[in-house]
């Protein structure tokens, strides 16, 4: 089976690769277990070092990741400097806390010394996704390394160069042979390589169907797994909500890296006293979005990452129209080479329409309107899905009810969603289990570890 890179702005083939065969996969394994037993017992400090040397890589070489990037799935030059960026503050963050992070924990109890040890479980399989084909990647990495465990990288089957990129930067930063690895496999090669017995657990970040997969697989097989999943998050604006920036952030918030977040804000939901106002601003503003080549500077909004994904896009918009939806601008493929939608805005969405339960991956945002505090919760509750959500408000006690009341693993309140490196980041419902990030990421794939020593 070949794997290829195809330009998403193009429908170019840039490269192909032939996959791994299973003699490959096997000899990957029995290296990510051999250096297992080494890497686990390095000083905190040497892996410091490595993992430093890995963000320094990633910011004197961010133009030649970026253009990886870009060419291989389709966000904005701009977009992926920032992400490589990102990826370095994410290294550098675990290279100076991770040892702190994993500190024995004293407990005072009857035993003479009690305390709780974090201890790596082994290699860890990656199954990770195209969307943010290096930060998705680096956000398990950096700790799983820290931690002493070691990686094997199952990417996304569009993005292949950013997979063996990620592999060197690894590699160049000074990690050992086995310690960090990309598997070029198919998708339907991730099952027998979790039921390998040396394998200890799985994070899988991409589609609720992806994701029930690979669980209910582990939960067999009794291994550890963390879910990164789907939403459909809630963006909503009270009265008193600074509307000019609501509305600035609102754009952003709704088209960053092409509409392809799953933590993008993809329902709007604006109090009925400022609804038209925001709608008209938004509208507005979408349609000004500077839609073209990825590689230009000046674009605003480049191609969705394959045809396949902007088909399903366009169905789902078709389908929502006819089931009632209100098309206010957008709503079609635009009529040039490559994977390019219009930037769209549905409104008076009926609960029939799949734009109302289902995740849209790309530029199309939907409005919605309510009366009260209580309705606007209710709305956003109404999806099976709960990764995050932004809030605008100046009220103090509707910051609380919303803190409170909506169901989500992370609450923005005056901001738009972001993943940052010493915060944690996960969901609940569909959207997923465990966390990413923060001292909750690194202690996911430990053994914490019970020691009481007795009189």
């Amino acid at each position: 089976m070949a794997i290829t890179s195809t330009n998403p702005a193009t429908g170019e083939v840039m490269k192909t690769f032939e996959a791994d065969s299973p003699d490959d996969v096997e000899r990957k394994i029995a290296s990510a277990a051999s250096a297992f037993r080494e890497h686990r017992r390095t000083p905190f400090a040497v892996r410091a070092r490595a993992m430093t040397r890995a963000a320094e890589i990633l910011e004197t070489g961010k133009e030649r990741w970026a253009r990886i990037m870009t060419l291989e799935m389709g966000k904005t030059l701009r977009s992926a400097r920032d992400e490589a960026a990102k990826c370095a503050l994410g290294c550098r963050y675990y290279a100076e806390n991770a040892e702190r992070l994993l500190a024995h924990e004293y407990i005072s109890t009857s035993a003479s010394e009690s305390y709780v040890r974090y201890q790596p479980l082994g290699p860890v399989l990656a199954v990770m996704p195209w969307n943010f084909p290096f930060w998705q990647v680096f956000r398990f990495a950096a700790p799983a390394l820290m931690a002493g465990n070691t990686g094997l990288l199952k990417h996304a089957s569009n993005v292949p160069q950013c997979a063996l990129a990620i592999e060197e930067i690894f590699r160049e930063a000074g990690f050992a042979e086995g310690v960090f690895q990309a598997l070029l496999i198919g998708s339907r090669d991730v099952a027998h390589v979790l039921a390998d017995e040396r394998i200890k657990a799985a994070t899988l970040t991409g589609s609720e169907p992806a994701g029930s997969h690979v669980a209910e697989q582990a939960g067999k097989l009794i291994k550890k797994t963390v879910l990164e999943l789907g939403g459909s998050d809630p963006f909503i604006v009270m009265p008193g909500a600074d509307l000019g920036k609501a509305v600035e952030t609102a754009i952003t918030a709704r088209t960053i890296n092409n509409g392809q977040s799953c933590i993008a804000a993809k329902r709007f939901l604006v109090h009925e006293q400022i609804a038209g106002e925001f709608e008209r601003r938004f509208v507005a503003g979408m349609e000004k979005l500077r839609v073209g080549d990825p590689m230009d500077e000046a674009t605003q909004l480049g191609p969705l990452a394959t045809p396949d994904i902007i088909e399903d896009l366009d169905e789902q918009v078709r389908r929502s129209v006819q089931a009632g939806a209100r098309l206010l601008t957008g709503g079609e493929r635009l009529d040039r080479p490559g994977n390019f939608y219009a930037p769209t805005v549905l409104a008076e969405i009926p609960e029939s329409a799949p734009a109302f339960c289902e995740e849209m991956f790309g530029p199309v945002a939907q409005l919605y309107r309510f009366r009260t505090i209580e309705e606007a919760i209710a709305i956003a509750n109404a999806t099976p899905f709960g990764l995050g959500a932004s809030v605008w408000t100046r009220d103090e006690a509707e910051r609380a009810q919303f803190i409170d009341e909506i169901e989500a693993g992370m609450v923005f309140v005056n901001a738009m969603v972001a993943s940052d490196p010493r915060l944690p980041f996960g969901g609940v419902k569909h959207s997923g289990y465990g966390r990413e990030l923060s001292a909750w990421g690194i202690r996911e794939f430990v053994n914490v570890k019970t020691v009481w020593i007795g009189t």
